[in-house]
């Protein structure tokens, strides 16, 4: 069996940098810490991240405890985002309602889920039989969880929207879901992307 353990980012500070470069706020970096505590009695074998800033700094503590190698996916980013009034909650609607709409200059939701899920598969070949960190966001991971729960939808991905951190397990045989569990989560005001 192959356990994937995705975290997704703590609280970051939208104030400070782009898309990419956003730290975490002062209450994600002590939150963080919180979400760590559920995983720290697990050995991981490797941590695979997304590239953006929030959520290599949610994991590194983790992956410094022990001392895990990591490997930066490109395709575990966020859905590419415009911002400018996309993450009102119409919007989201009109995503989840047709996975192909997209504004303009952003990243449908079939987008996001498809370059995630070539992660995924990777991630499950590479470490197959082994136990992995994932560092993720809450876009890219509402996507990959309807990709193997397809009535996992909007209500469920606003659900989840204000959990900033969550830890979420997946467990697989070879490629096969065999299912999930929520571990941790706590729940801060999503404001968006100013």
């Amino acid at each position: 069996m192959t356990t994937l353990y995705f975290v997704r980012h703590a609280q970051p500070d939208y104030r400070t940098g782009s898309n990419r470069s956003f730290p975490l706020s002062e209450e994600g970096m002590n939150d963080r810490l919180e979400a760590l505590r559920v995983l720290e009695h697990i050995r991981f074998d490797a941590a695979v991240s997304s590239p953006y800033r929030r959520s290599l700094d949610t994991i590194a503590p983790l992956i410094t405890a022990q001392s895990l190698p990591l490997t930066i996916d490109e395709r575990l980013r966020e859905r590419d985002n415009p911002g400018g009034g996309s993450n009102s909650h119409e919007m989201f609607r009109r995503r989840w309602a047709d996975h192909d709409f997209h504004e303009e200059g952003g990243e449908s939701i079939r987008s996001t889920q498809e370059r995630n899920i070539a992660a995924v598969r990777e991630i499950l070949h590479g470490f197959d039989g082994r136990t992995v960190l994932v560092g993720t966001h809450g876009t890219a991971l509402a996507t990959i969880i309807n990709y193997f729960e397809h009535d996992y939808g909007i209500e469920d991905f606003l659900r989840i929207i204000d959990f900033m951190p969550y830890v979420l397990r997946m467990d697989f045989d070879g490629e096969q879901y065999l299912g999930r569990e929520e571990l941790f989560y706590l729940h801060k005001k999503y404001h968006g992307i100013k």
